[in-house]
């Protein structure tokens, strides 16, 4: 059954209940539990624990190869980048930081939900939270504080990240074979190296080098 959550959840600060507010429980199902395309939200009419591999062969045709393995990779980044952002928000002691971070919650949240509309249109499945390693890459940073925190959020997320976004994203662009979906890798990579550029601009960009 499909449903759709309106409200993301901009104020949790701890990572553990992070990993939990994204599917009613997920940590059940932390094995294997893959990505999801709402940054912020459990994944809106997604199927938890189904995924696209179990889709019979009709719904595979609906959608070509590369398109879902797009789909995919950019509904796992995207979540993952909300959780923390939201965790940064909370958490980040500059000012700067923090406002980075509100913009990233806001920005991701609403390309994911994007992503999420296409996604069902196509009949492919999203599962309810990232993958565990990204999920512990959000617990590790929840255990730093202070200028280590703000340093490692603008580093890993603000900057590495989304080099990582826009190569995927740049490639997308040539390759998608979907109308609909390309339209919004060309609407999204702009916002991406906006994003980029963001960061690089913060004094902790200059800081990773210290201790």
């Amino acid at each position: 059954m499909k449903t759709k959550h309106t409200q993301p959840l901009r104020h949790l600060a701890i990572p553990a209940l992070l990993a939990l507010a994204f599917a009613g429980g997920v940590q059940a199902q932390t094995t294997g539990a893959g990505t999801s395309a709402t940054g912020g939200q459990s994944a809106p009419a997604a199927q938890p624990g189904t995924g696209t591999r179990n889709s019979p062969a009709g719904k595979d045709d609906q959608v070509a190869r590369g398109d879902r393995k797009f789909i995919e990779e950019a509904a796992n980044s995207g979540m993952f980048e909300v959780q923390v952002s939201q965790l940064a928000a909370a958490k980040a002691t500059d000012a700067q930081v923090k406002s980075f971070a509100s913009m990233l919650v806001d920005h991701h949240t609403a390309a994911n939900n994007e992503l999420v509309k296409i996604a069902n249109a196509r009949k492919v499945e999203l599962p309810a939270a990232p993958k565990r390693g990204l999920r512990q890459d959000i617990e590790k940073l929840g255990k730093k504080s202070g200028a280590e925190f703000d340093r490692d959020f603008v580093r890993d997320v603000g900057i590495k990240a989304h080099e990582k976004d826009i190569k995927l994203f740049e490639k997308a662009s040539k390759d998608v074979k979907d109308p609909e979906l390309k339209a919004f890798v060309d609407k999204t990579l702009p916002q991406l190296r906006e994003h980029l550029a963001a960061a690089q601009k913060l004094p902790q960009a200059g800081k990773d080098k210290k201790g």
